[in-house]
């Protein structure tokens, strides 16, 4: 955690906490039974950005020493969600039997999110939900929580005064008669209040409001928004690579078949609306607004979590030689997500140790929209993402010196 003038503290212990917002949905579970997988030993860190040859040899926190908690409005038990992942083939059936107590454990930790209760105002939410991460953190004697949102995609929110000006957010939220916030963005405001880094894994609102922005630019470092897992990845890299050859995109067609939570989800219009916005922002950045960029999702429920998404697309080569390439991506999106949810959360407790504040554009690397950042180029995102941190761990061994 940090202390009030926003300078990084480190208490005797060096361990951090993993606070995940929808711990009880697939990317939470699955965080949880590879962090435990990786303690017993059943499994390495293949998957994470941060055990690449640029970043392993970085000061990071080591993965057995993240305890984790959240937020979550489902009951499910986590060892019952995770035997359901399990069965469905997602998770090794081994890795969930090892992890029982450890998922136990998790689930202790797990406290009812944003939702209100009689008469109360989203202030009175926002101090309840902020009290939880920093008794979690007293608790445990943690050094410092970073807060992940993993929990499902909200429809965006109609733009509002109160989302610019802080005395007028302050006033709405005190009044039980008002509900100036999506549930996202009072999970983001509770973990300003409770001094914790945050990144937004989904493209939902959280902190990506114009007033959160400022509330958090000198109390926490933070990241977003909607992670990039297996499709937009593709994109992000193809889409260079035939724009410095010099080929002009013409079209780039793409859809989306997936079930579970995610694919129920965004199978309602104002959900997927988000998401779809997100997807393909980035992409029109690389080839240019005049390409043609349809995109579709569809919810197929006898697919579980497993998502798979094609694209087809069609470019002009010399003397307007017609190009087509053609990619599918089947994967498990919580085996994509889960690595880099622990990615993000090593490397803000390294921007947090190192004093840094406000939006860390260099770890737009793992968004789909990335915040402070315009940039979408794979390659640009990687090396930008990789001098960053060595700076940061260069500015933490000042620090401790």
């Amino acid at each position: 955690m940090s202390d009030e003038t926003g300078q990084a503290t480190e208490q005797e212990t060096n361990r951090i906490g993993l606070w995940l917002i929808g711990a009880r949905g697939s990317i939470g579970v699955t965080t949880a039974v590879g962090l435990s997988a990786i303690g017993h030993g059943l499994a390495d860190l293949t998957g994470c950005v941060t055990a690449t040859l640029e970043l392993a040899e970085l000061p990071l926190v080591e993965v057995d020493r993240i305890v984790l908690g959240g937020h979550d409005i489902t009951l499910t038990p986590i060892q019952a969600r995770a035997e359901q992942l399990a069965a469905s083939g997602m998770l090794p059936a081994a890795a969930v039997t090892a992890a029982s107590g450890d998922l136990d454990r998790f689930d202790s930790e797990i406290r009812h999110g944003a939702t209100a209760h009689a008469n109360e105002a989203q202030a009175e939410i926002v101090d309840r939900l902020a009290t939880d991460i920093t008794s979690f953190a007293e608790r445990h004697e943690l050094a410092r929580v970073i807060v992940v949102d993993v929990s499902s995609t909200e429809p965006l929110p109609e733009d509002r005064p109160e989302f610019h000006d802080a005395a007028l957010l302050a006033e709405a939220l005190s009044d039980p008669q008002q509900a100036p916030l999506p549930p996202s963005s009072l999970y983001a405001l509770a973990a300003i209040r409770a001094g914790a880094p945050l990144a937004c894994f989904t493209p939902s609102a959280s902190l990506g409001l114009a007033v959160l922005q400022e509330l958090a630019a000198d109390r926490i470092p933070y990241a977003g928004q909607d992670g990039k897992t297996g499709q937009t990845l593709l994109r992000t890299a193809l889409a260079p690579t035939l724009v410095r050859r010099g080929f002009r995109v013409l079209s780039w067609a793409g859809a989306n078949v997936l079930g579970g939570g995610d694919g129920a989800t965004l199978a309602d219009p104002q959900a997927v609306g988000s998401k779809l916005t997100s997807k393909n922002r980035g992409l029109r950045s690389l080839v240019g607004d005049h390409v043609v960029t349809p995109l579709h999702i569809d919810n197929v429920p006898d697919l579980g979590d497993i998502k798979t998404a094609w694209d087809h697309i069609h470019a002009a080569g010399f003397l307007g030689s017609t190009i087509t390439l053609q990619t599918i991506w089947t994967a498990y999106d919580s085996m994509l997500a889960a690595p880099l949810v622990i990615d993000l959360a090593r490397l803000l407790d390294l921007a947090d140790r190192s004093g840094a504040r406000g939006r860390i554009g260099e770890l737009g690397f793992f968004f789909k929209d990335p915040w402070g950042s315009d940039v979408h180029d794979y390659a640009l995102k990687a090396q930008s993402l990789y001098v960053w941190a060595r700076e940061r761990a260069g500015a933490v061994t000042e620090l401790t010196r």
